[in-house]
């Protein structure tokens, strides 16, 4: 993502898939978009009120997933793992069209979407992108949850642990530079869920298009799905994942220092929704000029305040 000019792609493309939670069966197409109109969903089921934006302050649900709503009540959910797509990928505007509430899981990572959105190539336009960049450190407790956002000279950070009973799962922990670092093992990082909640989903309506195809099931001491682990940090790194999706919902990409311990969908919107509570946390810059080097991220002769 060394281009600082906002990019949309390069022409349609589509593809289908069923909901993790709904079970429905799914069409999508993202089009391109003009600058400075961000991403959009736009439910083609619907005749009216149908289009969704996705941003921290629209979400609705957060429980196991990401929900956006409009002021009709019309939503579209299940939007993380293609956000964090767009935002690893540096795709600022787009036109998300699905003709259901639940965008597809397909293997329950990034994956495919990142090789739709890299297939189809990239259109950079001329016109600069927006960073919003972390002044103050904002943090939130809630028993052995935490998350914090702090400020970053330079870059993204996320670290992210995780602690669970279970014992494949266990307690696992990485940090990940989301603008510098190679991040085909966090994209490649499918959901995953322990065999005996799945009842529990059941009754809450949830996880009705799950398989073995799209989580990581684990039951005990074992891994269900024959083909095992992609990578020895999927657990966490799925978390990352999911973190980063949720983070593109400020609509801009974001300058700073992320640490979450056991959070998830929830914790880091709440964390979204207080540090947007108050402008005094951060700065809405627009970049001037083609490169910026890291040593002038704090240096304002190329960054221009909009905020």
């Amino acid at each position: 993502m060394s281009l600082l000019s906002q990019s949309t792609i390069a022409k349609k493309v589509s593809f289908s898939g069923v909901g993790i939670h709904t079970g429905r069966y799914v069409h999508v197409n993202i089009l391109p978009a003009s600058p400075n109109s961000g991403i959009i969903f736009k439910r083609t089921d619907l005749k009216q009120n149908n289009i969704v934006i996705p941003n921290f302050a629209n979400v609705s649900e957060a429980t196991l997933c990401t929900t956006v709503s409009n002021q009709f009540g019309v939503k579209v959910s299940t939007i993380e793992h293609l956000m964090a797509a767009f935002f690893g990928l540096g795709v600022d505007n787009a036109i998300v069209e699905l003709d259901g509430q639940e965008l597809p899981i397909l293997d329950g990572s990034a994956k495919d979407f990142v090789k739709i959105l890299k297939d189809t190539g990239l259109k950079i336009s001329d016109v600069p992108i927006k960073l919003i960049k972390i002044d103050k450190n904002i943090e939130i407790v809630e028993g052995n949850k935490s998350i914090s956002l702090d400020k970053s000279n330079t870059t993204l950070e996320i670290e992210f642990e995780i602690n669970y009973e279970n014992q494949i799962i266990n307690h696992q922990n990485n940090k990940v530079n989301v603008f510098e670092d190679n991040l085909e093992d966090i994209y490649n990082s499918r959901t995953f869920c322990l065999f005996e909640d799945i009842e529990k989903l059941k009754k809450l309506g949830l996880g009705k298009g799950g398989s073995l195809n799209n989580a990581i099931v684990v039951k005990e001491d074992k891994i269900l799905n024959p083909s095992g682990l992609r990578n020895e940090k999927e657990f966490v790194n799925h978390k990352i994942l999911d973190c980063m999706g949720d983070l593109y919902l400020v609509g801009y990409r974001l300058i700073g220092s992320l640490r979450c311990r056991n959070g998830g969908h929830s914790l880091t919107n709440q964390l979204l929704r207080k540090v947007f509570s108050d402008n005094k946390n951060y700065s809405l810059l627009e970049i001037k000029g083609k490169n910026l080097p890291h040593t002038l991220i704090n240096n304002h002769h190329n960054l221009k305040s909009i905020a």
